[in-house]
Protein backbone atom coordinates (compact mmCIF):
# COMPACT_ATOMS: atom_id res chain seq x y z
CA UNK A 1 0.00 0.00 0.00
CA UNK A 2 1.30 3.45 -0.98
CA UNK A 3 2.18 5.95 1.75
CA UNK A 4 0.58 9.11 0.35
CA UNK A 5 1.96 11.25 3.17
CA UNK A 6 5.51 10.87 1.87
CA UNK A 7 6.73 11.66 -1.64
CA UNK A 8 8.74 8.91 -3.27
CA UNK A 9 9.59 8.93 -6.98
CA UNK A 10 12.15 6.15 -6.84
CA UNK A 11 12.51 4.50 -10.25
CA UNK A 12 10.87 7.39 -12.12
CA UNK A 13 12.52 9.85 -14.49
CA UNK A 14 12.04 13.62 -14.38
CA UNK A 15 12.98 15.85 -17.32
CA UNK A 16 13.91 19.55 -17.19
CA UNK A 17 14.19 21.75 -20.27
CA UNK A 18 16.11 24.94 -19.49
CA UNK A 19 15.97 28.09 -21.61
CA UNK A 20 19.11 29.85 -20.39
CA UNK A 21 19.41 33.64 -20.16
CA UNK A 22 21.80 35.96 -18.37
CA UNK A 23 19.45 37.15 -15.61
CA UNK A 24 16.98 34.27 -15.33
CA UNK A 25 16.18 30.77 -16.61
CA UNK A 26 12.85 29.52 -17.88
CA UNK A 27 12.40 25.88 -16.86
CA UNK A 28 9.81 23.28 -17.86
CA UNK A 29 9.47 20.08 -15.83
CA UNK A 30 8.01 16.91 -17.33
CA UNK A 31 7.35 13.52 -15.80
CA UNK A 32 7.33 10.32 -17.83
CA UNK A 33 3.70 10.85 -18.80
CA UNK A 34 2.79 14.51 -18.36
CA UNK A 35 3.96 18.10 -18.45
CA UNK A 36 4.18 19.22 -14.83
CA UNK A 37 5.08 22.90 -14.63
CA UNK A 38 6.91 25.85 -16.20
CA UNK A 39 8.54 28.50 -14.04
CA UNK A 40 11.28 31.12 -13.93
CA UNK A 41 14.24 30.87 -11.58
CA UNK A 42 17.55 32.61 -10.88
CA UNK A 43 20.47 31.49 -13.10
CA UNK A 44 21.74 29.04 -10.51
CA UNK A 45 21.92 25.22 -10.96
CA UNK A 46 21.60 24.71 -7.18
CA UNK A 47 18.13 26.31 -7.23
CA UNK A 48 16.95 23.80 -9.85
CA UNK A 49 18.53 20.90 -7.94
CA UNK A 50 16.79 21.92 -4.70
CA UNK A 51 13.45 22.20 -6.52
CA UNK A 52 13.74 18.73 -8.05
CA UNK A 53 14.82 17.07 -4.81
CA UNK A 54 12.05 18.78 -2.87
CA UNK A 55 9.25 17.93 -5.32
CA UNK A 56 10.48 14.65 -6.82
CA UNK A 57 12.64 12.94 -4.17
CA UNK A 58 14.28 9.71 -5.22
CA UNK A 59 13.75 10.26 -8.97
CA UNK A 60 16.40 10.21 -11.67
CA UNK A 61 16.83 13.73 -13.05
CA UNK A 62 17.63 14.73 -16.64
CA UNK A 63 18.22 18.24 -18.02
CA UNK A 64 19.01 19.86 -21.35
CA UNK A 65 19.87 23.36 -22.52
CA UNK A 66 21.02 24.96 -25.76
CA UNK A 67 24.69 25.65 -26.46
CA UNK A 68 25.37 29.36 -26.47
CA UNK A 69 27.02 32.25 -24.70
CA UNK A 70 26.97 30.49 -21.30
CA UNK A 71 29.42 27.78 -22.29
CA UNK A 72 29.54 24.55 -20.30
CA UNK A 73 29.75 25.62 -16.65
CA UNK A 74 26.03 24.87 -16.17
CA UNK A 75 26.60 21.34 -17.50
CA UNK A 76 29.50 20.81 -15.10
CA UNK A 77 27.57 22.12 -12.10
CA UNK A 78 24.43 20.09 -12.82
CA UNK A 79 26.54 16.95 -13.15
CA UNK A 80 28.11 17.67 -9.75
CA UNK A 81 24.62 18.00 -8.28
CA UNK A 82 23.61 14.58 -9.61
CA UNK A 83 21.50 15.78 -12.55
CA UNK A 84 22.16 14.12 -15.91
CA UNK A 85 22.63 16.88 -18.47
CA UNK A 86 23.21 17.33 -22.19
CA UNK A 87 24.04 20.47 -24.15
CA UNK A 88 22.27 20.68 -27.49
CA UNK A 89 23.01 22.42 -30.78
CA UNK A 90 19.96 24.71 -31.27
CA UNK A 91 19.79 23.74 -34.96
CA UNK A 92 19.32 20.07 -34.02
CA UNK A 93 16.21 20.50 -31.87
CA UNK A 94 13.04 19.19 -33.59
CA UNK A 95 10.72 22.18 -33.88
CA UNK A 96 7.08 22.36 -34.95
CA UNK A 97 5.99 25.18 -37.24
CA UNK A 98 3.71 26.48 -34.49
CA UNK A 99 6.70 26.64 -32.09
CA UNK A 100 8.78 28.42 -34.70
CA UNK A 101 6.18 31.11 -35.42
CA UNK A 102 5.13 31.52 -31.79
CA UNK A 103 8.55 31.45 -30.17
CA UNK A 104 8.68 32.34 -26.46
CA UNK A 105 10.90 31.28 -23.56
CA UNK A 106 8.07 29.10 -22.24
CA UNK A 107 7.66 27.38 -25.61
CA UNK A 108 11.42 26.84 -25.92
CA UNK A 109 11.90 25.22 -22.50
CA UNK A 110 8.82 23.01 -23.00
CA UNK A 111 10.15 21.91 -26.38
CA UNK A 112 13.49 21.00 -24.81
CA UNK A 113 11.85 18.98 -22.04
CA UNK A 114 9.55 17.16 -24.48
CA UNK A 115 12.34 16.25 -26.90
CA UNK A 116 14.57 15.16 -24.02
CA UNK A 117 11.85 12.85 -22.69
CA UNK A 118 11.21 11.42 -26.16
CA UNK A 119 14.91 10.70 -26.74
CA UNK A 120 15.06 13.06 -29.72
CA UNK A 121 18.09 15.07 -28.58
CA UNK A 122 21.76 14.34 -29.23
CA UNK A 123 24.13 16.21 -26.95
CA UNK A 124 27.24 17.86 -28.32
CA UNK A 125 30.70 16.94 -27.07
CA UNK A 126 31.53 18.74 -23.83
CA UNK A 127 35.29 19.11 -23.25
CA UNK A 128 37.01 19.37 -19.89
CA UNK A 129 37.51 22.84 -18.38
CA UNK A 130 41.30 22.68 -18.89
CA UNK A 131 40.83 21.90 -22.59
CA UNK A 132 38.43 24.82 -22.99
CA UNK A 133 40.93 27.22 -21.43
CA UNK A 134 43.71 25.99 -23.74
CA UNK A 135 41.41 26.41 -26.72
CA UNK A 136 40.66 29.94 -25.54
CA UNK A 137 44.34 30.86 -25.91
CA UNK A 138 44.32 29.89 -29.60
CA UNK A 139 40.97 31.57 -30.26
CA UNK A 140 42.11 34.76 -28.53
CA UNK A 141 45.16 34.90 -30.79
CA UNK A 142 42.93 34.58 -33.84
CA UNK A 143 40.72 37.39 -32.53
CA UNK A 144 43.73 39.66 -31.97
CA UNK A 145 45.07 38.92 -35.47
CA UNK A 146 41.67 39.87 -36.96
CA UNK A 147 41.72 43.13 -35.00
CA UNK A 148 45.24 43.80 -36.25
CA UNK A 149 44.14 43.28 -39.86
CA UNK A 150 41.17 45.59 -39.28
CA UNK A 151 43.43 48.26 -37.78
CA UNK A 152 45.80 48.12 -40.77
CA UNK A 153 42.83 48.44 -43.12
CA UNK A 154 41.66 51.54 -41.24
CA UNK A 155 45.10 53.12 -41.57
CA UNK A 156 45.17 52.36 -45.30
CA UNK A 157 41.71 53.85 -45.66
CA UNK A 158 42.82 57.06 -43.94
CA UNK A 159 45.87 57.29 -46.19
CA UNK A 160 43.69 56.91 -49.27
CA UNK A 161 41.23 59.50 -47.94
CA UNK A 162 43.99 62.12 -47.71
CA UNK A 163 45.54 61.11 -51.03
CA UNK A 164 48.70 59.67 -49.43
CA UNK A 165 50.05 56.78 -51.48
CA UNK A 166 52.34 53.99 -50.35
CA UNK A 167 55.86 53.99 -51.84
CA UNK A 168 56.33 51.30 -54.50
CA UNK A 169 58.71 49.27 -52.34
CA UNK A 170 56.13 49.05 -49.54
CA UNK A 171 53.01 48.04 -51.43
CA UNK A 172 53.64 44.37 -50.69
CA UNK A 173 55.53 44.93 -47.43
CA UNK A 174 52.92 46.65 -45.29
CA UNK A 175 53.35 44.11 -42.48
CA UNK A 176 56.92 45.14 -41.81
CA UNK A 177 58.27 47.52 -39.20
CA UNK A 178 59.52 49.69 -42.07
CA UNK A 179 55.90 50.34 -43.06
CA UNK A 180 55.05 51.47 -39.52
CA UNK A 181 58.08 53.76 -39.36
CA UNK A 182 57.02 55.31 -42.65
CA UNK A 183 53.51 55.95 -41.30
CA UNK A 184 55.02 57.60 -38.21
CA UNK A 185 57.00 59.98 -40.43
CA UNK A 186 53.85 61.36 -42.11
CA UNK A 187 53.07 64.92 -41.09
CA UNK A 188 49.51 66.22 -41.46
CA UNK A 189 48.66 69.92 -41.76
CA UNK A 190 47.22 70.15 -38.27
CA UNK A 191 48.02 68.63 -34.89
CA UNK A 192 44.54 67.01 -34.82
CA UNK A 193 45.37 65.05 -37.98
CA UNK A 194 48.69 63.87 -36.54
CA UNK A 195 47.00 62.81 -33.32
CA UNK A 196 44.46 60.66 -35.16
CA UNK A 197 47.27 58.78 -36.92
CA UNK A 198 49.08 58.34 -33.61
CA UNK A 199 45.96 56.80 -32.04
CA UNK A 200 45.69 54.17 -34.79
CA UNK A 201 49.43 53.48 -34.74
CA UNK A 202 49.31 53.04 -30.97
CA UNK A 203 46.44 50.55 -31.33
CA UNK A 204 48.37 48.66 -34.03
CA UNK A 205 51.51 48.60 -31.89
CA UNK A 206 49.58 47.20 -28.91
CA UNK A 207 47.95 44.53 -31.04
CA UNK A 208 51.31 43.49 -32.50
CA UNK A 209 52.71 43.10 -28.99
CA UNK A 210 49.68 41.08 -27.88
CA UNK A 211 49.96 38.72 -30.86
CA UNK A 212 53.68 38.24 -30.18
CA UNK A 213 52.97 37.47 -26.52
CA UNK A 214 50.20 35.04 -27.45
CA UNK A 215 52.50 33.27 -29.93
CA UNK A 216 55.01 32.84 -27.12
CA UNK A 217 52.38 31.37 -24.80
CA UNK A 218 51.20 28.98 -27.52
CA UNK A 219 54.75 27.71 -28.04
CA UNK A 220 55.07 27.17 -24.28
CA UNK A 221 51.74 25.28 -24.24
CA UNK A 222 52.87 23.14 -27.21
CA UNK A 223 55.79 21.89 -25.12
CA UNK A 224 53.56 20.62 -22.32
CA UNK A 225 53.35 16.85 -21.87
CA UNK A 226 49.75 16.51 -23.09
CA UNK A 227 50.52 18.23 -26.42
CA UNK A 228 54.21 17.75 -27.18
CA UNK A 229 54.09 14.32 -28.84
CA UNK A 230 51.05 15.08 -31.00
CA UNK A 231 52.48 18.44 -32.07
CA UNK A 232 55.69 16.76 -33.24
CA UNK A 233 53.70 14.10 -35.10
CA UNK A 234 51.44 16.63 -36.80
CA UNK A 235 54.40 18.72 -37.95
CA UNK A 236 55.48 15.75 -40.12
CA UNK A 237 52.33 16.32 -42.21
CA UNK A 238 52.95 18.73 -45.13
CA UNK A 239 51.63 22.24 -44.49
CA UNK A 240 51.28 21.79 -40.71
CA UNK A 241 53.30 23.97 -38.31
CA UNK A 242 53.09 24.49 -34.56
CA UNK A 243 50.23 26.99 -34.65
CA UNK A 244 48.12 24.78 -36.92
CA UNK A 245 48.90 21.71 -34.83
CA UNK A 246 47.86 23.42 -31.61
CA UNK A 247 44.67 24.74 -33.21
CA UNK A 248 43.79 21.23 -34.36
CA UNK A 249 44.50 19.66 -30.97
CA UNK A 250 42.59 22.27 -28.97
CA UNK A 251 39.57 22.26 -31.31
CA UNK A 252 39.29 18.49 -31.86
CA UNK A 253 40.27 17.55 -28.27
CA UNK A 254 40.19 13.80 -28.95
CA UNK A 255 40.44 12.33 -32.44
CA UNK A 256 38.87 9.06 -31.26
CA UNK A 257 35.49 10.75 -30.87
CA UNK A 258 35.25 10.78 -34.68
CA UNK A 259 34.68 7.16 -35.80
CA UNK A 260 35.41 7.90 -39.48
CA UNK A 261 36.92 10.48 -41.82
CA UNK A 262 33.42 11.44 -42.94
CA UNK A 263 32.41 12.31 -39.36
CA UNK A 264 35.55 14.39 -38.90
CA UNK A 265 35.09 16.16 -42.24
CA UNK A 266 31.46 16.87 -41.36
CA UNK A 267 32.46 18.43 -38.03
CA UNK A 268 35.00 20.69 -39.73
CA UNK A 269 32.66 21.52 -42.62
CA UNK A 270 34.44 19.85 -45.55
CA UNK A 271 31.27 18.20 -46.86
CA UNK A 272 28.73 19.43 -49.42
CA UNK A 273 25.17 20.51 -48.78
CA UNK A 274 22.75 18.29 -50.68
CA UNK A 275 19.16 18.69 -51.83
CA UNK A 276 17.95 15.24 -52.78
CA UNK A 277 14.34 14.29 -53.53
CA UNK A 278 13.16 11.61 -55.93
CA UNK A 279 15.13 11.94 -59.15
CA UNK A 280 16.61 15.23 -57.97
CA UNK A 281 20.07 15.13 -56.41
CA UNK A 282 21.65 18.59 -56.29
CA UNK A 283 24.94 19.60 -54.68
CA UNK A 284 24.87 23.08 -53.13
CA UNK A 285 28.51 23.74 -52.31
CA UNK A 286 30.10 23.36 -48.89
CA UNK A 287 27.82 23.06 -45.90
CA UNK A 288 27.15 26.06 -43.70
CA UNK A 289 27.63 23.85 -40.63
CA UNK A 290 31.28 24.00 -39.75
CA UNK A 291 33.92 24.64 -37.17
CA UNK A 292 34.77 28.18 -38.22
CA UNK A 293 38.25 27.98 -36.71
CA UNK A 294 39.26 24.80 -38.54
CA UNK A 295 37.73 24.86 -42.03
CA UNK A 296 39.58 27.97 -43.17
CA UNK A 297 42.78 26.73 -41.53
CA UNK A 298 42.72 23.31 -43.25
CA UNK A 299 42.01 24.84 -46.66
CA UNK A 300 44.78 27.42 -46.17
CA UNK A 301 47.25 24.66 -45.22
CA UNK A 302 46.16 22.59 -48.21
CA UNK A 303 47.64 25.27 -50.52
CA UNK A 304 50.97 24.91 -48.71
CA UNK A 305 50.74 21.11 -48.71
CA UNK A 306 50.52 20.80 -52.51
CA UNK A 307 53.90 22.55 -52.71
CA UNK A 308 55.48 20.09 -50.27
CA UNK A 309 53.90 16.68 -50.89
CA UNK A 310 54.39 15.16 -54.40
CA UNK A 311 51.33 12.92 -53.97
CA UNK A 312 49.07 15.86 -53.11
CA UNK A 313 50.54 17.90 -55.96
CA UNK A 314 49.83 15.07 -58.41
CA UNK A 315 46.24 14.79 -57.12
CA UNK A 316 45.77 18.57 -57.35
CA UNK A 317 47.03 18.69 -60.94
CA UNK A 318 44.66 15.89 -61.91
CA UNK A 319 41.69 17.60 -60.23
CA UNK A 320 42.31 20.98 -61.85
CA UNK A 321 41.76 19.38 -65.26
CA UNK A 322 38.14 18.70 -64.28
CA UNK A 323 37.23 21.63 -62.02
CA UNK A 324 38.23 25.09 -60.81
CA UNK A 325 41.27 25.41 -58.59
CA UNK A 326 39.15 26.63 -55.67
CA UNK A 327 37.07 23.44 -55.83
CA UNK A 328 40.11 21.25 -56.35
CA UNK A 329 41.77 22.56 -53.19
CA UNK A 330 38.72 21.44 -51.14
CA UNK A 331 39.41 17.87 -52.24
CA UNK A 332 43.07 18.32 -51.32
CA UNK A 333 42.04 19.70 -47.92
CA UNK A 334 40.06 16.53 -47.31
CA UNK A 335 43.07 14.41 -48.27
CA UNK A 336 45.19 16.49 -45.91
CA UNK A 337 42.62 15.93 -43.18
CA UNK A 338 42.89 12.18 -43.77
CA UNK A 339 46.65 12.40 -43.22
CA UNK A 340 46.10 14.36 -39.99
CA UNK A 341 43.62 11.76 -38.76
CA UNK A 342 45.98 8.89 -39.61
CA UNK A 343 48.87 10.46 -37.72
CA UNK A 344 46.83 11.15 -34.58
CA UNK A 345 44.99 7.82 -34.47
CA UNK A 346 48.05 5.66 -35.16
CA UNK A 347 50.61 7.84 -33.38
CA UNK A 348 52.95 7.51 -36.34
CA UNK A 349 54.86 10.12 -38.30
CA UNK A 350 53.65 10.86 -41.81
CA UNK A 351 56.03 9.89 -44.59
CA UNK A 352 55.32 11.82 -47.84
CA UNK A 353 55.02 9.73 -50.98
CA UNK A 354 58.09 9.89 -53.22
CA UNK A 355 57.49 9.94 -56.96
CA UNK A 356 60.22 7.94 -58.70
Amino acid sequence: MYNLSKLDFTGQHIYAGIDVHLKSWKVNIMTEHSSYKSFSQPPNPAVLSNYLQRNFPGATYHAAYEAGYCGFWIYDRLKELGIGCIVVNPADIPTKDKERSGKTDKVDCRKLARCLRNGELDGIYVPARANIEDRGLLRTRRSMVKKQVRCKAQIKSMLAFYGIHLPEDMIHRNRSSKFIHWIESIQMERASGNYVFKVYLYELSQLRQLVTALNRQIRILARRKEYKTNVQLLKTVPGIHTLTAMTLLTELFNIDRFPSLDKLASYIGLVPDTDSSGEKDAKKGMTNRKNQFLRFLIIEDAWAAVRQDPALLMAYERLTKKMKKTRAIIHIARKLLNRIRYVLKNQKEYVPAVVQ
